[in-house]
C-alpha cells in the first residue's frame, strides 16, 4: 500500500476544518458547461477515418462522447485553475484521464468483468458494437491518453509532461485501478473487512481522481508538497465518490443513475455498506470527505472551487 492509499485508508475526521462553508450547488452548472469544452477537446483528439478500422474509432468514440459528467477533467481544471494553468493544457490533461476513465467503463461492462449492457443511460459499448471491438475501443482510448499527454501541446517543458504521463500510469495500472479492479473481483461473494474495502475502493476510483486533482499542480509547477497534498485530497475525494456510488446502487433511481441499481448485491461485491449498512456507509463517505476537505487548508480561499467539489461529489445523485 502506498503512503498517499494509508493516508486515505487511515483518515479522521477534522471537526476545526471549513467543512460546511463551501456550497456544492455551483458545480452542476459549472460541469454542464464545461462539458462542452471537454467534448470539443476530445473531438478533436479522437481520430475520424473511413478506412476499415473505422469500426474502432466509432466505437471510441460513441464511449467517450456519450452522455458523461466528465467530472475527472473537471477537477483537472479545477485544480490547474489554482496555479493559472492556461486552458488548453488543462483540457489536453483532463481529456487524457478521461480517455482512461471511459476505457475502464468500456471493459468493466463486458461480460466477463461487470456485466452490464447500461452505461450513461444508453447500451453499453459492447452492446451498441460486439465484445471484442469494445476490448480494442478500451486499448486505443488507454494508450491514446498517453499520446495526448507526451504531445508539445500539453505543456512545453517536457519534464512536465513525462511527470503527467508516469502519474498517468502508475495510477491506472496495477498499483492503481486496475489493482482495483482485481481485488473487487476477487472479493465477490467473500467475507472482507473495512480496511480491504477502503483500500480496493481507493485504488479503483480514487486512484484516477488523485491524478485528476495533483495533474493541476503538475502543470503549474506547484512544487512536491502542492503536488503531494493534492494526490491525498483525490485519493479520499475518490473514495468518498465510490461509497457514494455505492450507495446510489440500492438507493438511487436508474434513470437518474444511467445504469442498472441493485447490481452489487446480487454479484456480492465488496462495499462499505455490505460491511457498515447504508448509515454507516453515509457516516464513512461524510468523514472521509472532510479529511479530504482538510487537506486543502494549506490553500486558503484559492481551493474554494476545488472545496466545492468534494461536497459535490458527496451531494450527487447520479
Amino acid at each position: 500500500m502506498t503512503n498517499a492509499t494509508s493516508a486515505a485508508v487511515s483518515a479522521t475526521s477534522f471537526t476545526d476544518s471549513d467543512v460546511g462553508k463551501v456550497s456544492a450547488a455551483p458545480v452542476k452548472e459549472a460541469l454542464t458547461d464545461f462539458a462542452a469544452k471537454m467534448a470539443a477537446t476530445l473531438e478533436s483528439l479522437l481520430p475520424h477515418t473511413d478506412g476499415p478500422e473505422s469500426k474502432l474509432f466509432d466505437a471510441m468514440r460513441y464511449s467517450a462522447l456519450g452522455t458523461g459528467k466528465f467530472l475527472r477533467p473537471y477537477i483537472v481544471r479545477t485544480a490547474a485553475q489554482m496555479f493559472d494553468v492556461p486552458e488548453k493544457h488543462y483540457l489536453r490533461a483532463g481529456a487524457a484521464v478521461e480517455m482512461v476513465h471511459t476505457y475502464s467503463l468500456v471493459h468493466d461492462d463486458l461480460p466477463a468483468m461487470d456485466d452490464d449492457d447500461m452505461r450513461r443511460g444508453r447500451p453499453s459499448c459492447h452492446i451498441a458494437f460486439d465484445e471484442a471491438t469494445a476490448i480494442l475501443a478500451g486499448d486505443a482510448l488507454l494508450t491514446l491518453s498517453f499520446e495526448v499527454l507526451a504531445g508539445v501541446d500539453t505543456h512545453p517543458d517536457p519534464l512536465v509532461r513525462s511527470d503527467l504521463v508516469m502519474m498517468l500510469a502508475a495510477r491506472s495500472g496495477g498499483t492503481g485501478m486496475v489493482g482495483g479492479q482485481m481485488i473487487d473481483l476477487e472479493s465477490e461473494h467473500a467475507v472482507v473487512d473495512a480496511a480491504l474495502i477502503a483500500r480496493l475502493e481507493t485504488m479503483k476510483t480514487g486512484a484516477l481522481i488523485s491524478y485528476s486533482s495533483a495533474a493541476g499542480a503538475i502543470l503549474g509547477q506547484a512544487g512536491a508538497e502542492a503536488i503531494k497534498t493534492l494526490e491525498t485530497f483525490g485519493l479520499e475525494l475518490g473514495l468518498a465518490f465510490q461509497i457514494t456510488d455505492d450507495l446510489l446502487d440500492v438507493e438511487g433511481d436508474e434513470d437518474d443513475v444511467g445504469k442498472k441499481v441493485g447490481k452489487d448485491a446480487k454479484a456480492g461485491k465488496a462495499t462499505f455498506l455490505s460491511a457498515l449498512g447504508v448509515d454507516g456507509a453515509r457516516s464513512e463517505a461524510r468523514r472521509v470527505t472532510d479529511s479530504a476537505l482538510s487537506r486543502l487548508d494549506m490553500f486558503g480561499a484559492q481551493a474554494d472551487a476545488l472545496r466545492s467539489v468534494a461536497e459535490f461529489v458527496l451531494a450527487r445523485n447520479n
